[in-house]
């Protein structure tokens, strides 16, 4: 970024705060929410506790309007209706494959530093912003104040986790002095390159390129050392496998809790009692995630998911998205020319998950 450009921001950035503080001078309320009424003025009180300014909070949430496709959007997550091979073609396609080998390429020095800081393969962060954002292209049209809002106080059975991101959200915005009605995002509140929710934000973001901010929204080398830190904070285990193939009956076996995005909880002796084998050599006692996944010509494919299958599932709480995830991390690997070992797959193996 330029002098000019970032001065230009500034002053840009300073209007905006400007008309926000004049609104709270003049207790206006522009926008759906009264910030002085009921739920909304006990989120301030929530919020101005941690020593954000009372009049901005006032001012930014009195901007906020009710957006009605947000609720719609909530209830057609495609993790809620979709089976794996569906779900698999919206995200293993040859160009986002490629792109993102190209952007591991465009950025070699914080991929490099990330692996070697925090333990998590190029490829890996690459996917994870390949499938969030296609690398940076796709952020959101969605107003994160509007969107937040709109959930904090209007969904019916998650408001209280979205008023915890709301005043992520707006604390977020006025540490780092950024106007809150400015900001684009997912209609869940996700926001940036990484689409990291307010508080994964606040817990997580890091400054990767060292100019004192912790910018998610713009900066890809800061969402590159972010996305890494947060694997590290949930356990991610270096040169460790995500997944194993194995073999099983035609239809899944009964009284086996398949696909779930929880912590390895059943041995791989308990599952070779049920005719699940894994390809690898495993130990008997060893604990995994056991997946069955939906073929487009019906049959089914099994899998058996690691530790760090459960922390992929950490980013996103769905198993098509941490198998996704990783299918489209092998296939960068390939295209970089790098073996896939590391993953527990092969070309030939993805073909036949096609």
């Amino acid at each position: 970024m330029t002098v000019t450009t970032l001065s230009r921001g500034r002053r840009t950035l300073a209007l905006a705060l400007g008309g926000l503080l004049a609104l709270a001078a003049a207790g206006v309320s522009a926008g759906d929410f009264d910030p002085r009424q009921g739920d909304v003025r006990a989120l301030v009180d929530e919020v101005a506790e941690r020593g954000v300014a009372r009049g901005w909070l006032e001012a930014a949430l009195g901007q906020a309007d009710f957006r009605q496709e947000v609720l719609d959007a909530m209830s057609k997550a495609a993790e809620y209706h979709l089976v794996w091979h569906e779900y698999r073609d919206i995200f293993l396609g040859e160009e986002r494959i490629a792109k993102g080998a190209a952007f591991i390429e465009a950025h070699p020095a914080a991929f490099e530093r990330a692996q070697a800081e925090y333990g998590v393969p190029p490829e890996i962060i690459a996917a994870i912003l390949g499938v969030e954002t296609r690398y940076g292209e796709v952020t959101g049209d969605h107003r994160v104040l509007d969107s937040l809002s709109t959930l904090a106080f209007h969904h019916p059975r998650r408001g209280d986790f979205f008023r915890g991101e709301l005043a992520a959200f707006l604390e977020i915005a006025y540490r780092q002095e950024v106007a809150p009605d400015s900001i684009e995002g997912s209609y869940a509140g996700a926001m940036g390159y990484p689409q990291f929710i307010p508080t994964s934000y606040r817990a997580y973001a890091v400054d990767f390129d060292g100019d004192g901010q912790r910018n998610l929204w713009t900066d890809p080398v800061d969402a590159i050392g972010s996305i890494a830190n947060y694997f590290a904070e949930h356990r991610w285990r270096p040169g460790a496998p995500v997944y194993h193939e194995a073999e099983g009956p035609a239809t899944p076996p009964e009284g086996i809790a398949f696909n779930q995005a929880k912590p390895p909880s059943m041995s791989v002796a308990e599952l070779r009692e049920r005719g699940i084998t894994p390809r690898d050599t495993l130990a008997a006692e060893t604990r995994v995630v056991p997946l069955a996944l939906a073929m487009v010509d019906g049959t089914t494919r099994y899998r058996l998911g690691r530790d760090n299958f459960y922390v992929i599932t950490r980013y996103n709480h769905s198993y098509l998205y941490a198998m996704a995830v990783t299918e489209l991390a092998e296939a960068i690997a390939e295209a970089r020319g790098r073996a896939p070992g590391w993953f527990e797959s092969t070309a030939a193996d993805r073909e036949g998950s096609q």
